[in-house]
C-alpha cells in the first residue's frame, strides 16, 4: 500500500519512461490482461521508447482482449517480452498509429505479421506484397489485407529499418499491388468485358513517382485498346466500366473502411474528359491541347497494373513530348504561373501549418526540381527520374543544381517528408497540417525521434528546414548560372554555356546571352563588390523573373550597380536591410520610368531600404515646400534655385513611383495592397503635392532673381483639372490658371509686365533640357483659352466670368485650388468663382442639354483613329471622362445645396453624392470601380513605357508588365482585357442613366 499523498514507485517510473498519464497507465498495468507482466522491466522500456507511450499501452491492452482466449493472450505475451524484435515493431506501430490499433483490435491475430524478421521481409516489393494480397476475394478482405501489409511497412518505418525514401518506395509499391488486385477483382466480375479489351493503369504523382504518402489519392491515366478482333466502340466502354469499378473497390467506404481514393483527373481534359482513350488519342491530346503543367505531371507516369507492354508503350511514346515541353511557346508564362504557390487557396488559419503547400514547404522542391528536369532533361537523360529525391541527386551530379544546396535540400525535404508521414500514419487520414495540440505535437516530435523536449524540438526543426527550402527555392535555379559565369575555381561541376541559357530563356529571359554577359559582369572576380552580389544575385534573378521583363531587370541592376557599386553604404544597403534588395528588384524590373528615374541619380536607391535614410511613403506637401524653398534660398540664381527644384521633384516622383510598384507586386515583407483606389489615391496626392512644391519653389526662385523679396504685383497659381482635384498621374502635365493684383501704388501695366515675365520664366526653366525630367506647365483653361492672355488681374477675371463665362468654363473651374503663391490672394481667387461652380439656382435644362452635347461632341471628335474604344481610359464607355462629367454635372447641379458636394477630387464628390442620396449604393461603387481601374491603367502605361498613353500597349511583354501591375499572372492579359471592358460596360450603364437620362 501506498501511504496518503504517496506515489507509487510504478507512477514514478511511468513517468520517467514518458508516460503523461501515469494514473491512468497504473491502471492499465494492474488489470487482467498485464498482470503477469505488469513488473517486467522489459515492457515498460519498450513503451517508453516509442512515440506515445499511453497511445501504445493502451493498444496493447486492446489488443489482448481481443484475442480468442487466454492461450492467445498468453502466446502474443510471452513472445512480446520474448522477442526484441517483435516487442519494438507492434510496440512502435501501436505508440504511433490509433488507425492500426483500432485494425489490430478488429483483427487481433494480424499481429503474426510482424513476427517475422527474414532478409527479404526488411525490404519487400511489388512481388512480396501481391502474395500478402493474393487471398482478397472482395473489397473488404482487400482492405484487410491491405491494412495488414500496410502494418509491416509502419513497423519497419517507425523502427527505423527503413528511411523515408525506402518507405514511401514500399507505399507505391504496395499501391501497385493493390491496384492490380482490385483490377483482377473487376476483371472477374465482368470477364466479358475483359475479354474485349487491353487496359493500362498509369501510375501518376507520388505513386508513379515511387515516393508515396501513408495517405494520399492515387493518380491513376488508364489506356486503352481494343483486343484483338473486337471493335474499338465496344472495346473502349469495356474498358471505361473495368477502370470505374477498379476506382470503386479502391475508393468506397465498408466496414473495413477505404483504401485511398483513385484519382484519374490528370488524364487529358480532366474530368471532363472520357475515362479511358486509346493511345492514340492521349498523343493527338499532348500534341495539340496539352498545358505545360500536364507535361510536368507526365515527369512521374509509370505504368503498374493490367497490360503492362501497353503501357510501356505509353511511356514510350509520350515521353519525347515530356522532355520538349521546355520548347514551347507558352512554357516561359506557363511556369511563370506555376511557380506562384497557392497559398492564397489555404485558409489563413491554416498557412502557418500547412507542410505541403505553405511557404517553404514539399511542394516547393518539389516544384524546383520538377521545372530544372523540363529544362535540362532534353539534353541529360540522366535527369529523367520520377522520384524526387533521385532526380536532386542527379542534378546535383551534373552540376545543374549546387551540391551543397542539393544536400540541405534533401535533408530538408526527407524531414518535412517524415513529418507528413507520422501526422498521416496517426489516424491514417489525408492531412498535411501539423497539429496544433501539444500532445499530438509531443508524440510527432518523439516519432521523429526528439525527446529531451518533444514539442519544442519538434517546432525549432520544422521552422529550420522550412526556412531552408524558403532560401534556397528561388536560389536552386540560379545559383549555379553565376557558378557558370563566374569564373572561380571549383571542385564542383558547372552548368555548360547551354545549360545556362536554356535555364535562362524557361525562367522567362527573351535574350540569353545577354543576361550571362551582365550575370558575368557582376559575379565576377574576387572583390567584396562582386561576394556580396554573388550573395545577392540567385533571389534577385527570381524577383527580376517574377516580373513581365526580366531582361530589363537584370540589365537596370548592372547599370546601378555600375554607378555605384564602389559605393560601401550601397553594398551594405543590399546586404543588410531586408526589403531593400526585394524592392529595388520589383523596381527595376517594372518598366522604363521608375528605373528611368534611379538612373538620373542612382543614390536615390536608398530610399529602398529600411533605415532612417529610407522609406517609401510620400512627404506632404508643407515638408517638400520647406526643403525646396530652403534649397532656393542658398541658390545664386534662379537657374541654380529650379534645378535644386526639379531634382527633389524627379527623386520624389521616384519614391511614388517605387511605392506603387512595390504595393502592386507586393514583396515578403509587404502583401499587394488590396484596395486599389488607396493606390490611385496615394499616387495622385503624391504627384500632386511634388508638383505644387516645385512651382512654389520656382516661382520663389524667379521672384528672387528678378525683383528681389517681392514682386511688383501679389502672384498666385491656381491648380485646375487633376492637378487641382490631387488626381495627377505619372505623365501628368500641370493645368493651372495665373493670377495676379498690382500691390498698391503699382501701374496696372508694370505690373502685368512683371507677372508675364514671370509665367514666361517659370516655363522656361520647368522645360529646360536636363538629367531631370520636365514640368510642362499649361494654362489653357484659362478665359477664352489659348486666344487669352496668359495672366489675369483677379479684378479681369471677375469681369469676363461676370459677362462672358461658358457652361464649360463653369464645369472646369469645378477642380480649381490654389497651389501656390499669394495665399490671400488664392481665397479670394475661390470665393470669386464659387457662385459659378456651384449655382444657387441649380443649372437649367438648357444648360444640362449643352453639357451633354459638348461631352458627346468630345467624344466623336477626340477618339484616336484606329483605337478600340472599349479600351480607352479617358473616351471609352465608362472611362475617365464618363465618371468625371457624370460627377461633375452633379455636382453643378446640387453643389450650392450640399456642402460635401463642394470639392475637387472626384472620388470625394463621388461618395458625398452617394452619403446625400443622389446616386444608389451600387451606383457609386460600380463608377468608383471603373475610375480606379481606368487611372491605374493610365498609370500602369506610364510606368512600363516611360510616356503616357490612354489605351493599353499594343506590344506583348509592355502589355503583360502593365497586366502584372493590375494583379494579372502570367498568360492572363486575356482576362485583363476582358475584366476593363467588363467594368466599362457596367458603368457606362450608370452614366447613361445619370448623366444622359437614358
Amino acid at each position: 500500500m501506498t501511504g496518503p499523498g504517496r506515489r507509487s514507485s510504478t507512477f514514478t517510473r511511468l513517468l520517467r519512461h514518458g508516460f503523461t498519464d501515469a494514473s491512468a497507465a497504473e491502471r492499465l498495468l494492474d488489470g487482467a490482461e498485464l498482470s503477469p507482466v505488469r513488473n517486467d522491466p522489459v515492457l515498460l522500456e519498450a513503451l517508453g521508447r516509442t512515440a506515445d507511450p499511453d497511445l501504445a499501452l493502451h493498444g496493447l491492452v486492446r489488443l489482448l482482449e481481443a484475442q480468442p482466449g487466454a492461450s492467445a493472450r498468453r502466446e502474443l505475451l510471452d513472445t512480446v517480452i520474448a522477442a526484441k524484435p517483435l516487442r519494438d515493431r507492434l510496440l512502435g506501430v501501436l505508440g504511433a498509429s490509433a488507425a492500426l490499433a483500432d485494425h489490430l483490435a478488429r483483427h487481433p491475430r494480424d499481429w503474426e505479421a510482424l513476427v517475422t524478421y527474414e532478409p527479404r521481409d526488411l525490404h519487400p516489393g511489388v512481388e512480396e506484397f501481391e502474395r500478402g494480397l493474393a487471398e482478397a476475394d472482395d473489397p473488404v478482405s482487400l482492405r484487410v489485407a491491405y491494412r495488414r501489409c500496410l502494418l509491416s511497412i509502419a513497423a519497419r518505418d517507425v523502427c527505423g529499418t527503413t528511411d523515408l525514401a525506402e518507405t514511401a518506395a514500399e507505399l507505391a509499391d504496395l499501391a501497385t499491388a493493390t491496384l492490380r488486385a482490385a483490377l483482377a477483382l473487376a476483371r472477374a466480375a465482368a470477364s466479358d468485358d475483359a475479354a474485349l479489351c487491353r487496359l493500362a493503369v498509369i501510375a501518376m504523382g507520388k505513386c508513379g513517382g515511387h515516393e508515396l504518402n501513408y495517405v494520399s489519392d492515387v493518380d491513376v491515366i488508364f489506356v486503352g485498346e481494343a483486343a484483338d478482333g473486337a471493335d474499338e466502340g465496344k472495346a473502349l466502354r469495356a474498358a471505361t466500366k473495368l477502370a470505374a469499378h477498379m476506382m470503386r473497390i479502391c475508393s468506397e467506404t465498408t466496414v473495413e473502411g477505404s483504401i485511398w481514393p483513385v484519382d484519374a483527373n490528370l488524364r487529358p481534359e480532366g474530368r471532363n474528359g472520357p475515362l479511358v482513350r486509346t493511345l492514340s488519342s492521349h498523343l493527338a491530346y499532348y500534341q495539340r491541347w496539352a498545358k505545360t503543367w500536364e507535361f510536368q505531371a507526365l515527369l512521374k507516369a509509370r505504368p503498374v497494373a493490367g497490360d503492362l507492354e501497353l503501357g510501356a508503350e505509353y511511356v514510350t511514346a509520350v515521353a519525347p513530348l515530356v522532355w520538349q515541353a521546355a520548347e514551347r511557346e507558352n512554357f516561359v508564362p506557363d511556369v511563370q504561373k506555376m511557380r506562384r504557390r497557392v497559398v492564397e487557396n489555404i485558409p489563413v488559419a491554416e498557412v502557418e501549418r500547412e507542410l505541403k503547400l505553405g511557404p517553404g514547404g514539399l511542394r516547393d522542391v518539389e516544384f524546383a526540381v520538377q521545372l530544372l528536369q523540363l529544362v535540362h532533361g532534353r539534353a541529360d537523360a540522366s535527369l529523367r527520374s520520377g522520384t524526387t529525391l533521385d532526380a536532386l541527386h542527379a542534378l546535383a551530379a551534373g552540376g545543374y543544381v549546387g551540391r551543397t544546396d542539393a544536400v540541405q535540400l534533401d535533408a530538408a525535404y526527407r524531414f518535412l517528408r517524415s513529418m507528413e508521414h507520422r501526422i498521416q500514419l496517426y489516424r491514417l487520414r489525408r492531412t498535411h497540417l501539423v497539429p496544433v495540440v501539444e500532445r499530438d505535437q509531443r508524440r510527432l516530435g518523439r516519432s521523429l525521434g526528439l525527446r529531451t523536449d518533444p514539442v519544442a524540438e519538434l517546432n525549432r526543426e520544422w521552422k529550420r528546414h522550412a526556412a531552408v527550402v524558403r532560401r534556397l527555392h528561388e536560389k536552386l535555379f540560379y545559383r549555379p548560372l553565376l557558378d557558370a559565369v563566374a569564373q572561380l575555381p571549383s571542385g564542383e561541376a558547372r552548368l555548360s554555356t547551354q545549360a545556362a541559357r536554356e535555364r535562362l530563356v524557361a525562367l522567362g529571359y527573351a535574350d540569353p546571352a545577354a543576361a550571362l554577359r551582365h550575370l558575368e559582369a557582376l559575379a565576377s572576380g574576387v572583390t567584396r563588390k562582386a561576394a556580396i552580389q554573388r550573395t545577392l544575385l540567385p533571389v534577385l534573378l527570381g524577383w527580376f523573373a517574377d516580373s513581365a521583363d526580366p531582361d530589363a531587370g537584370l540589365l537596370n541592376f548592372r547599370k546601378v550597380s555600375d554607378a555605384l557599386g564602389k559605393t560601401p553604404w550601397y553594398l551594405r544597403l543590399l546586404r543588410d536591410e531586408g526589403a531593400a534588395a526585394e524592392n529595388l528588384a520589383r523596381v527595376l524590373s517594372a518598366g522604363r520610368l521608375a528605373p528611368d528615374l534611379l538612373m538620373r541619380a542612382p543614390e536615390a536607391v536608398a530610399l529602398l531600404g529600411d533605415g532612417d535614410a529610407g522609406g517609401l511613403a510620400p512627404r506632404g506637401r508643407a515638408h517638400l515646400e520647406q526643403e525646396i524653398l530652403s534649397a532656393v534660398g542658398r541658390a545664386d540664381s534662379a537657374v541654380q534655385g529650379v534645378t535644386a527644384a526639379r531634382g527633389v521633384r524627379r527623386r520624389e516622383l521616384f519614391r511614388t513611383a517605387a511605392a506603387d510598384i512595390v504595393a502592386s507586386y507586393g514583396t515578403e515583407a509587404q502583401p499587394v495592397e488590396a484596395d486599389q483606389g488607396a493606390l490611385v489615391d496615394l499616387v495622385g496626392g503624391a504627384v500632386s503635392d511634388i508638383t505644387a512644391a516645385a512651382l512654389a519653389g520656382t516661382l520663389r526662385a524667379v521672384v528672387r532673381d528678378g525683383w528681389g523679396d517681392t514682386l511688383p504685383t501679389r502672384f498666385a497659381i491656381i491648380g485646375m483639372g487633376r492637378f487641382g482635384g490631387h488626381e495627377l498621374g505619372y505623365g501628368s502635365d500641370a493645368d493651372v490658371l495665373f493670377v495676379h493684383e498690382p500691390r498698391e501704388g503699382v501701374d496696372e501695366h508694370e505690373a502685368g509686365r512683371a507677372a508675364n515675365a514671370v509665367v514666361s520664366e517659370m516655363r522656361r526653366l520647368l522645360q529646360v533640357p536636363s538629367a531631370d525630367p520636365p514640368l510642362l506647365v499649361d494654362a489653357d483653361l484659362r478665359p477664352e483659352g489659348k486666344s487669352g492672355p496668359l495672366v489675369r488681374t483677379l479684378k479681369s477675371y471677375e469681369a469676363y466670368y461676370r459677362r462672358w463665362s461658358l457652361g464649360w468654363e463653369s464645369q472646369a473651374l469645378l477642380r480649381a485650388e490654389p497651389v501656390a503663391g499669394d495665399e490671400d490672394l488664392g481665397r479670394r481667387f475661390v470665393s470669386l468663382i464659387d457662385p459659378l461652380r456651384y449655382p444657387r439656382a441649380g443649372l437649367g435644362d438648357d444648360a444640362v442639354r449643352e453639357i451633354r452635347r459638348l461631352k458627346a461632341r468630345m467624344e466623336a471628335e477626340r477618339m484616336p483613329r484606329g483605337a478600340d474604344p472599349k479600351l480607352h481610359t479617358k473616351l471609352g464607355p465608362g472611362g475617365l471622362s464618363d465618371v468625371e462629367w457624370t460627377v461633375q454635372l452633379l455636382q453643378l447641379r446640387y453643389g450650392a445645396e450640399e456642402a460635401g458636394l463642394r470639392t475637387t477630387r472626384t472620388r470625394g464628390a463621388l461618395a458625398a453624392a452617394r452619403a446625400c442620396g443622389l446616386l444608389s449604393e451600387e451606383d457609386a461603387a460600380t463608377l468608383d470601380e471603373a475610375w480606379v481601374l481606368a487611372t491605374r491603367v493610365r498609370n500602369a502605361v506610364m510606368l512600363v513605357r516611360g510616356r503616357a498613353g490612354d489605351t493599353f500597349p499594343s506590344d506583348p511583354r509592355e502589355l503583360a508588365a502593365v497586366g502584372r501591375y493590375l494583379g494579372y499572372g502570367p498568360g492572363h492579359v486575356g482576362d485583363m482585357l476582358d475584366d476593363y471592358r467588363r467594368t466599362g460596360r457596367r458603368a457606362r450603364g450608370v452614366v447613361d442613366s445619370l448623366f444622359y437620362g437614358a
